[in-house]
């Protein structure tokens, strides 16, 4: 799709809880973002398989800040929608891991408030994190921007349709999702949208390569009491 057409992304959204988008990001941005990518993992001294506080690298930033993704994310999220949270990740030959299955229950804010409903609380690498009511994860929307081509034999991700719509899962109830699941491939530059409630998982990669992936999390609006978005 080369276009944010609201009305089937909207039914999309709405009903299946993600949406994917091919060759979506201007390829310009692309290489520029993949030597950022390197020089971040770089920095961290490839501890682990993510890099949080992604934007500040500012090929990362460039992607967020880009049109197609600012439109696709106020269709989503809403207008005036901003990212929270960044993480780039890179499943690769030399790091190649299972995803369980499992919802994004957290949101990043900007400093603690005791507020009714939001809780428990969490402190990664400084950001500040809570679990958040269901209605109001329903107003974020993650885009997964892919550096490079992520086919099924790569790591793809693997999503249940709808599961965002029954809120909260309990684990015991995650295996009788699983076989309704699909999987999302992309080439470089697309995107996949998708709700922080539905259900997704990755498997290792059969046929390892990067797969880097800048992982992107929008929210508009005013959280209550006092509470505010952090922002990436």
């Amino acid at each position: 799709m080369n276009r944010v057409t609201a009305q089937p992304v909207a039914v999309a959204w709405r009903t299946d809880g993600f949406a994917v988008f091919d060759q979506f990001v201007v390829e310009s941005l692309l290489d520029p973002a993949i030597a950022d990518a390197e020089r971040a993992f770089t920095a961290e001294g490839r501890r682990g398989a993510g890099v949080r506080d992604a934007l500040r690298w500012p090929a990362l930033r460039a992607i967020a800040d880009s049109p197609r993704i600012q439109e696709l994310a106020a269709n989503l999220a809403g207008p005036g929608a901003s990212p929270t949270r960044a993480i780039l990740f890179d499943k690769s030959p030399d790091a190649n891991w299972d995803v369980a299955w499992h919802q994004d229950t957290t949101i990043a804010v900007a400093a603690k408030v005791d507020v009714p409903g939001f809780g428990p609380w969490s402190v990664k690498h400084g950001i500040t994190h809570v679990k958040p009511p269901a209605d109001v994860l329903a107003r974020v929307a993650t885009l997964r921007v892919h550096l490079d081509p992520c086919p099924r034999d790569n790591g793809a991700l693997l999503v249940v349709p709808g599961s965002h719509a029954r809120g909260f899962i309990e684990h015991a109830d995650v295996p009788a999702c699983e076989r309704d699941a699909v999987c999302c491939e992309a080439g470089a530059g697309g995107v996949v949208a998708m709700r922080p409630l539905i259900l997704h998982a990755s498997r290792k990669a059969a046929a390892p390569a990067h797969r880097r992936v800048l992982h992107l999390e929008f929210a508009a609006g005013d959280l209550p009491g006092g509470l505010r978005w952090a922002t990436a």
